[in-house]
């Protein structure tokens, strides 16, 4: 009888210990199955939904600092252009600071370009072109063929987050890391017409359909990286620009990093009477005016 007695409560501790192993393996990280790797699950599963909805969670965070590149080729030259600075994601403002790539001799540099974004238009101060320095050139977005996502020589980060929302096709790539930050990377095809019909706003929607129509195709590939709160920590587009004729088309690669969340913005637009009225001469997605 004491051997019985032992032996059942050699097997009830051993039980009790499987018992405590399963709530401690479940509070720190739900084991294998669930956590992490449900999470990866789902995303893979509805990998369109969840991209579709990525320029929400980038409202939902408010602002963010930003770094931007845009690569160009054409004609055997390929060309970078870079911007930083800040943007506001719930008033659609923000500010960057582009520098120009050299002269081909390498002998000067462009000064770097002001940019103000605003819903509908671009302000840019030390343009050139024949532009007094201490005047701003407007923008119109939906003026121009591309919708502003190249005239600038760098795409208005709100307006990189709502081309996900015409989200055709989209595969799950795995987990990676961007400057630090555990993200899942995504890798697809968004349609620019159908990004416009679902933009919120009226100025998105215009600039949208704008470069549906002036791109050499309204289908746009795309890599994004999403944190875990589902924000947008890069996304890089590859546009092909006309520019009115297919056969200078420009192979464009726009690359948009967004970080320090929540960071403080303060825009400021410029008065009417800051604004060039005059004529300028047309400048290339390269930055190079043409008369």
């Amino acid at each position: 009888m004491a051997q019985r007695r032992q032996r059942w409560r050699r097997s009830g501790g051993a039980l009790a210990t499987a018992g405590v192993m399963v709530c401690v393996c479940a509070g720190a990280a739900g084991c294998s199955g669930s956590g992490a790797a449900a999470e990866d699950a789902r995303g893979a599963d509805d990998a369109v939904g969840l991209l579709k909805n990525a320029p929400d969670r980038l409202e939902a965070a408010g602002s963010s600092k930003a770094r931007t590149a845009m690569e160009m080729a054409t004609g055997g030259t390929r060309v970078t252009i870079r911007g930083e600075g800040v943007y506001d994601f719930r008033h659609r403002l923000g500010e960057l600071r582009v520098v120009l790539p050299q002269d081909p001799a390498g002998s000067s540099e462009h000064r770097p370009i002001t940019e103000l974004l605003a819903p509908g238009a671009l302000f840019m101060k030390n343009r050139g072109a024949g532009v007094p320095a201490d005047k701003w050139v407007r923008v119109e977005s939906a003026s121009v063929s591309d919708g502003n996502l190249v005239t600038g020589g760098a795409t208005d980060p709100f307006a990189a987050a709502e081309v996900l929302r015409g989200t055709r096709t989209a595969t799950y790539v795995g987990r990676t890391e961007v400057a630090g930050t555990p993200v899942r990377h995504y890798r697809g095809t968004a349609d620019l017409a159908a990004a416009a019909r679902g933009a919120v706003v009226p100025a998105d929607r215009d600039a949208l359909r704008a470069a549906a129509k002036g791109f050499a195709t309204a289908l746009v590939p795309f890599d994004v990286y999403l944190d875990d709160a589902g924000r947008i920590r890069k996304i890089r587009h590859r546009f092909s620009f006309v520019n009115g004729q297919k056969k200078d088309a420009v192979a464009v690669a726009s690359t948009t990093l967004l970080y320090d969340f929540g960071a403080p913005v303060a825009v400021r637009l410029p008065r009417s009477a800051d604004i060039y009225d005059g004529r300028i001469a047309e400048r290339t997605p390269g930055g190079s005016p043409r008369g």
